[in-house]
């Protein structure tokens, strides 16, 4: 049987990764191929070596993890990023200063490269494994997915699960601004858009991650 391409993207905050993690559990062989980390650690060492131009439209992202000679590596069925072979942790990727650099900066650099380099990516992972691919602009990256699912909660919610992943450490009042304004940049770079094949679930009222897993999981034959 062909291996399968599951693409999950969604508002920020609404639980992709934790829903992406629970289907490696119920889909046999497969893997996960983590798009926005990838994209966080070039960001993130953009802003380590402090080299962000204020151009960011001259930025070629592609080009720019080449020259920061990051390494993708799969590790416990996901990938994961290295720089000169030390790991970047993910709760540095994952950071509130971060997400928001992230979203600056994807809305205005040149991904066509790095699109073009992730399609690569998918076709040679999905030789051997079912692929989940938690990223953005899953679309127009890779046309051949075979499931597209956008993941969204309301902002209420979305804001509570924000506030458990910093540990409490940043106020709610201050992560409703982060959403709202990651939100804008988002929708305005296309991101948000819903297209003919896409499956929209909204996991507001799911009390558990394998609650809103499985409300993805009935979709996957």
């Amino acid at each position: 049987m062909k291996n399968i391409v599951i693409g999950i993207e969604g508002t920020v905050g609404s639980g992709k990764t934790s829903i992406s993690r629970e289907l490696l559990e119920k889909i046999e062989n497969s893997i996960i191929l983590h798009g926005g980390n990838i994209y966080r650690a070039i960001v993130y060492e953009m802003m380590k070596l402090k080299v962000m131009p204020q151009k960011l439209e001259n930025v070629d992202i592609f080009e720019t993890m080449k020259q920061l000679e990051l390494e993708i590596k799969i590790e416990n069925r996901e990938t994961v990023v290295y720089k000169k072979g030390k790991r970047i942790e993910e709760e540095k990727l994952q950071s509130a200063q971060t997400s928001l650099v992230v979203s600056k900066v994807s809305n205005k650099a040149n991904n066509e490269k790095l699109y073009q380099f992730g399609k690569k990516l998918i076709d040679t992972y999905r030789k051997d494994y079912h692929v989940i691919l938690s990223s953005r602009d899953i679309i127009k990256m890779y046309p051949a997915v075979t499931y597209h699912f956008f993941i969204d909660a309301s902002i209420e919610e979305r804001i509570n699960r924000k506030y458990k992943q910093y540990g409490k450490k940043i106020a709610k009042e201050q992560i409703r601004k982060m959403l709202e304004e990651r939100d804008k940049l988002q929708e305005k770079t296309g991101y948000y858009k819903i297209y003919p094949q896409t499956q929209r679930i909204d996991v507001t009222e799911c009390k558990t991650v394998k609650e809103a897993a499985e409300k993805v999981f009935q979709y996957i034959k």
